[in-house]
């Protein structure tokens, strides 16, 4: 019988990951005031903005003030998401915990999403990783189209792979893979992380599935069973890339726990506060989120 893991790391991108794609711009104080509420869920990592250029990513425009205005739970990692030396300035600036950098294994999606081509990106983030460093911080790599580009479809293992091995030699702490338009299915999830599994640590991996096909609990499962137990997740299942069509909603947060939860798998996050704060962001947003138990809450209600 599988052994399952006795805990898992359960990282919260709903305030970046999520709000990045909203049509409706959250109002400072919503924002802030959400990211209270999830630090009080027991949860221990919350990605809370991002230091892009608002004229690329309007709706995370008031990073800054985010960032310097929440009141900081002891034991929660407060992370940001940086793409470069400028967003790096205002990143430290703002005393984020970590920085995270982001580029993608396809040419076409880097060249869309950061305007460079993925040769001309490594330079840029290893001077961004150096300075983080420099600067006591913890440094997250996110690698995006891991399983499928919207623009040239399959992505090798081998590019996959080299591209992991080019961050992870900069220094980062960790490194998150993508899929980034929710194509990836339990047998691709296996066959990928045994490629890098050979290479890299586990301890080292975390995974950031797409439910756009509502595969991404059955690729938690999959990586699961090959050892990896950090998980990237979004409240309610917000998200999406705006330089990636078709990419919608992360694995809600929600659904993710309920699951690990019934398997008797612990995240150290109580589910009923976490419940209360997918309700707040949902009056937010104006739109009912998708998750499944919020759904099923719901039905229940009426």
């Amino acid at each position: 019988m599988m052994k399952w893991p006795e805990h898992v790391i359960i990282k919260e991108v709903g305030p970046r990951d999520g709000l990045q794609n909203e049509a409706v711009t959250v109002a400072t104080e919503d924002k802030i005031a959400w990211i209270h509420q999830l630090a009080n869920t027991g949860l221990r990592y919350i990605e809370i903005t991002s230091f892009v250029s608002p004229k690329w990513i309007p709706q995370l425009s008031d990073s800054y003030e985010v960032a310097t205005n929440i009141e900081r739970v002891e034991g929660v990692t407060y992370a940001a998401l940086v793409p470069n030396q400028k967003g790096l300035e205002k990143a430290l600036a703002a005393n984020v915990d970590e920085v995270s950098v982001f580029m993608s294994a396809s040419e076409t999606h880097n060249r869309k999403n950061i305007n460079k081509s993925i040769t001309e990106t490594f330079p840029i983030l290893a001077d961004v990783v150096r300075e983080a460093k420099a600067a006591q911080k913890t440094v997250r790599g996110y690698v995006s189209t891991v399983f499928g580009c919207p623009y040239e479809g399959t992505i090798s293992v081998e590019q996959v792979s080299n591209v992991a091995e080019k961050l992870l030699e900069m220094g980062i702490d960790e490194l998150s893979l993508g899929d980034t338009i929710g194509v990836a299915n339990p047998r691709q999830v296996e066959e990928v992380l045994t490629v890098l599994l050979k290479r890299f640590p586990k301890e080292k991996l975390a995974m950031h599935f797409h439910d756009t096909r509502g595969t991404a609990l059955a690729n938690v499962l999959m990586s699961l069973q090959m050892g990896i137990t950090t998980f990237d997740s979004s409240l309610g299942g917000l998200g999406g890339c705006p330089y990636a069509p078709g990419a919608s909603g992360n694995v809600a947060t929600d659904d993710l726990l309920y699951m690990l939860h019934s398997m008797g798998i612990s995240t150290g996050v109580d589910l009923d506060r976490l419940t209360e704060a997918a309700l707040f962001i949902q009056e937010k947003i104006g739109r009912a989120l998708h998750s499944h138990h919020l759904q099923a809450l719901t039905s229940c209600r009426t």
